[in-house]
């Protein structure tokens, strides 16, 4: 099982991977407010994972292995799950449900 740390960063890795081709260490920790040694740090432990989650390149940054795009995709559906679940059953707007559904995401088991 993956931690909620691992799975924000698929997630970033992903959305900027399809965006440009590559997910570089600056455009990571942009997107997630972090710092790029965090990042690189990450990227690093990420890389090093069996299997491994990413392919990463020091000084250019990452893209997702075959596995770290399906956890990805796992991650970025269950998050719309629960934000279709909080706009239907508990009666919220689409403007509020993000920040709540990246909190249940990580708290689901799989779906």
């Amino acid at each position: 099982m993956l931690t909620s740390s691992v799975e924000n960063y698929l997630k970033a890795i992903y959305y900027l991977q399809h965006e440009s081709g590559w997910a570089n260490t600056s455009a990571i920790a942009d997107h997630m407010t972090v710092a790029n040694p965090s990042v690189t740090m990450m990227l690093k432990r990420m890389a090093a994972m069996q299997p491994p989650l990413i392919s990463y390149t020091p000084y250019e940054g990452a893209r997702l292995t075959p596995t770290g795009e399906k956890q990805a995709l796992e991650v970025i559906r269950v998050h719309r799950l629960m934000e279709t679940f909080l706009v239907r059953v508990l009666g919220y707007t689409w403007d509020e449900v993000h920040a709540d559904a990246d909190r249940l995401e990580h708290a689901s088991s799989p779906l």
